[in-house]
């Protein structure tokens, strides 16, 4: 079976040649590929989940000054986003704009030739609003502008819970009409049927308790003790699997590059909370009628496997955690018709010193469990 992923693709459609003297609206990225998902449990139950976040830059360059200005045209959902289908939605945040070389603020437009609605470094770009370069509150024009995006998709939990394939499809379209440029956005999803239905103890909900500073390292990192979460799996028949989990919190996560720690989000000032793990306990996980339950990992998503071991291992964003009934066996997840794991959550908080202790400091992390047919 092919991996239980999710696909999520941003192309771009009509280009074409364009003369020297002519305006160019560019895309850094024809196509953003989220893979392809099916079920998965999110470690915090919510009528939607993230289906994840790419980041790509728009550029309008001219060979004299201009409006440059630029609409996005797309199906509204709400006052905030952008509809993707019935049971899904998708928003797009605009940032760091760069005019003729200088950093400038942005104006959130409710129309061509009106007053911005808001100014910011940062905007969520609206339905049926436009983004413009702005200096003292004051729209501007010039000849290059350069803006990230950030897109970010939505899909309510019913949406994976399908028999059959199922895919999405929703377009929208990036209109520089001080210009007459223009680039079209496709929108793709892909549901596949799952077989392995997944669940979490308490909802999914773990609850740090409530920190005192004075329980907490001025200047160091301060480990807390871990709290327990109880994952099952059951499957309607014996069937090969794999996890990974992917970070609803992505960037947020203190400490070095390692995709096994996902972060606990922002304090008022932007800075990061911390970071946790999820640890797999062979000795604590039981399947069907084994007598004991060994791991095994992947870092290609299948062949080759690791050596099938007893040790603990906390799982990762980009490699395959299965479970096998042979220890050293490199043959991969045995098959397994019903699964329950005890797992421990570690979190370590960033020193106090770093934080903006002004207010309540809220750990604000979030992941989602993926299983993957093997």
């Amino acid at each position: 079976m092919k991996p239980a992923l999710f696909s999520l693709g941003l192309a771009l459609l009509g280009t074409h040649a364009w003369g020297a003297d002519e305006c160019q609206l560019n895309l850094s990225e024809s196509r953003l590929d989220f893979g392809l998902m099916n079920r998965a449990v999110a470690l915090v139950p919510s009528s939607e989940r993230l289906l994840g976040e790419r980041r790509l830059t728009l550029t309008l360059n001219c060979p004299e000054q201009a409006d440059l200005s630029i609409f996005y045209r797309g199906l509204a959902a709400s006052a905030q986003r952008f509809r993707f289908t019935e049971r899904g939605s998708y928003g797009l945040q605009v940032r760091d704009a760069v005019l003729d070389g200088q950093a400038v603020e942005l104006g959130l437009l409710p129309g061509a030739g009106q007053s911005p609605v808001m100014t910011a470094a940062t905007l969520p770009w609206r339905p049926e609003h436009g983004i413009g370069p702005m200096r003292s509150g004051t729209a501007v024009k010039g000849r290059s502008l350069s803006v990230q995006i950030d897109a970010s998709a939505w899909a309510s939990e019913q949406a994976s819970n399908v028999r059959d394939a199922v895919t999405w499809e929703t377009s929208g379209l990036f209109d520089a009409i001080g210009t007459g440029r223009s680039r079209e956005l496709n929108l793709l999803a892909r549901f596949a049927p799952a077989a392995c239905t997944p669940s979490l103890s308490n909802g999914g909900n773990v609850d740090l308790g409530k920190l005192s500073v004075i329980d907490l390292s001025q200047h160091q990192e301060t480990t807390l003790l871990p709290r327990q979460v109880v994952l099952s799996v059951t499957c309607d028949a014996p069937t090969a699997f794999a996890l990974r989990m992917q970070d609803n919190r992505q960037g947020s996560a203190t400490g070095g590059a390692d995709d096994t720690v996902y972060g606990l989000g922002l304090d008022a000032r932007q800075q990061k909370i911390g970071r946790y793990r999820l640890i797999f306990d062979p000795a604590r996980i039981t399947a069907d009628s084994l007598m004991q339950v060994y791991r095994t990992d992947s870092a290609t998503g299948g062949a080759p496997w690791n050596s099938a071991s007893a040790s603990p291992m906390a799982v990762a964003a980009n490699r395959y955690l299965g479970f096998s009934a042979n220890a050293g066996s490199i043959s991969g997840p045995s098959a397994i018709q019903n699964l329950s794991a005890t797992l421990n959550l570690e979190a370590v908080l960033a020193p106090l010193g770093s934080l903006d202790l002004g207010s309540e400091v809220r750990l604000d992390g979030s992941g989602t469990l993926e299983i993957n047919y093997l």
